[in-house]
């Protein structure tokens, strides 16, 4: 049986879940243009998700006759150097670039609030030595970041998740922290340490709630990041291995023949573009929710 404090807990989370998503309808009915950001988006997860039944052929049979075709009725989007559907490699492209991106951003979203929630929380000497080990890591720039990690770890799904996510942790820990250290002045805060609740509760119970819309912004802004740091670590050849089709691997196979066949590097780049402006467009609606003066303006 479930102990009172356990109940006012679970109730607690529901409404404030319920005031977010609230907020979130609200934000994006005045502001049309993030429903446009999120229904390219889930078009996109749409697609990667049917790939095996959208795709007119499979994406690594090779057909030397038919190499570096242009687009035709047959091939909608054209044939690579290896005489492969473009159309099939870019959706099924999309699977991997996305399920990097949003395994790399879910990861780092996970361990960066929760360190910012424990610099933000616990202040003083802690806060000090996290937050500079933070800085440290921002110092260096994402894709230069990553490309060190890929290096070392070596080119896989699973290294680029991992490399990718690091260089995304620093970020969520400062958007935690930032909002941790007002939260845990207030009144509501003071009130569950004078009833013994513990520091894990007050952090994840109820500080969390109250900075969690921060979060989901910053989440939808750096899986844009993300994808485009895997574009740019498959274009140099720190990728997935081939013939496994990513979009920045097809790039990297169509600028070798940019002046004879500009469409194998032409297609995957309209398709991150795509994948990028959606998330833009998302994250401004987030942001809108979250921003009582920009409500105040709409």
């Amino acid at each position: 049986m479930k102990s009172p404090e356990q109940t006012r807990t679970q109730v607690y989370w529901r409404t404030t879940l319920r005031a977010i998503w609230s907020g979130l309808l609200t934000a994006f009915n005045s502001n049309k243009t993030s429903w446009v950001g999120l229904v390219l988006f889930l078009l996109v997860c749409l697609a990667a998700i049917l790939a095996p039944m959208l795709a007119p052929y499979d994406p690594l049979e090779q057909s030397i006759l038919y190499r570096l075709k242009p687009p035709t009725a047959e091939h909608l989007m054209g044939t690579d150097y290896y005489g492969r559907d473009t159309l099939s490699r870019l959706i099924w492209g999309a699977r991997i670039s996305l399920t990097i991106g949003l395994l790399a951003i879910g990861a780092a979203m996970i361990i960066g609030s929760l360190i910012g929630l424990v610099a933000g929380y616990f202040g003083g000497r802690t806060d000090i030595i996290i937050m500079q080990t933070m800085d440290v890591l921002l110092a260096f720039p994402s894709l230069i970041l990553g490309l060190i990690v890929v290096a070392m770890l070596g080119p896989s799904i699973t290294n680029l998740v991992i490399a990718i996510s690091f260089t995304a942790i620093p970020p969520f820990a400062r958007i935690a922290r930032a909002p941790t250290m007002a939260i845990k002045e207030r009144e509501f805060i003071e009130a569950g340490r004078a009833l013994g609740y513990s520091d894990l509760r007050l952090m994840l119970g109820h500080i969390l709630p109250n900075i969690l819309p921060e979060i989901l912004v910053m989440g939808s802004l750096w899986l844009a990041t993300a994808i485009r740091v895997e574009a740019s670590l498959a274009f140099i050849g720190l990728g997935v291995s081939p013939p496994t089709p990513t979009w920045g691997g097809m790039i990297r196979e169509g600028f070798e023949n940019i002046l004879d066949s500009f469409w194998l590097a032409l297609f995957p780049s309209i398709a991150i573009l795509i994948v990028v402006f959606s998330l833009n467009l998302l994250g401004d609606g987030l942001r809108d929710a979250i921003d009582p003066k920009l409500r105040d303006e709409q």
